[in-house]
């Protein structure tokens, strides 16, 4: 890629990086990868389905690597605990990365997948446990849990972390900082073995001129934002904020694709 091809890229595409750039600050800086509203935002231009998962999937593993690495030096994640939530989401992550989905179908599942992602953002004040909160799920529920949210985020290019830190917190399964911490292992090894499921799939493209641009950018955004540790807003802020964009790009594809 030379200097030529990486500014026309920059000066056609300048609003989807500013937008990457400041969810990649939001997120990173409650523990979280951002991968619903890189979807969000990827949807709405011409950019092939294909690429749009494997974009926001490289751009979550980018973000919440620095977020793993800052919770494993602050010893925030229990091993013990978190071993069983990804012992079946990562084979089930590649798997429905590697599935071979029509356009339509998967419009279909984003927006309905979106819609979720809003809804339970949107609802967040009653679902945050307190800090005294701490109860030991069957290992065997929780690899199954993770190993269905593994599948679903595969097969549409997210982490994962919008499904599992809502249930971790419904049901009470640690303190949030630490449910932070282990929807940030959850989100990096899903993304990888999802990412790696869409490589193996012969129909994978991806432009890595844009692509290349965005990763730069949501890695400068996530140092930034995992440094802030949540100084700037609060998981709840966040997710309220990103609830109405998210919710309007998910009616949207629906209304596209449904009707």
């Amino acid at each position: 890629m030379t200097y030529d091809i990486i500014i026309e890229s920059l000066f056609y595409n300048w609003h989807i990086v500013l937008l990457f750039f400041i969810v990649a600050i939001l997120y990173s800086s409650v523990g979280f990868g951002g991968g619903s509203s890189y979807l969000a935002i990827l949807a709405l231009t011409g950019i092939l389905f294909t690429q749009i998962r494997a974009t926001a999937l490289l751009c979550n593993i980018v973000v919440v690597s620095g977020n793993v690495f800052l919770f494993y030096q602050q010893k925030r994640i229990d091993w013990k605990k978190a071993i069983p939530l990804i012992l079946f989401s990562i084979p089930l992550a590649y798997l429905g990365g590697y599935l071979k989905i029509s356009q339509h179908f998967f419009f279909i599942l984003l927006g309905f997948t979106l819609l979720f992602a809003a809804v339970t953002m949107w609802i967040s004040k009653r679902i945050v446990s307190s800090d005294e909160k701490n109860i030991n799920l069957n290992p065997i529920k929780n690899a199954g849990y993770g190993g269905v949210i593994g599948f679903i985020s595969g097969m549409v290019g997210i982490g994962g972390g919008v499904f599992l830190a809502p249930f971790l917190h419904l049901t009470g399964w640690d303190t949030p900082k630490k449910i932070a911490a282990t929807a940030s292992v959850f989100i990096l090894v899903n993304s990888i073995a999802g990412l790696i499921g869409q490589y193996s799939n012969p129909d994978f493209v991806i432009d890595w001129n844009l692509t290349s641009i965005l990763l730069v950018t949501v890695f400068i955004g996530g140092q930034i934002g995992s440094r802030m540790s949540n100084n700037l807003f609060t998981p709840i802020q966040l997710k309220k904020a990103t609830a109405i964009l998210i919710a309007f790009v998910s009616l949207r594809i629906l209304w596209k694709y449904l009707f």
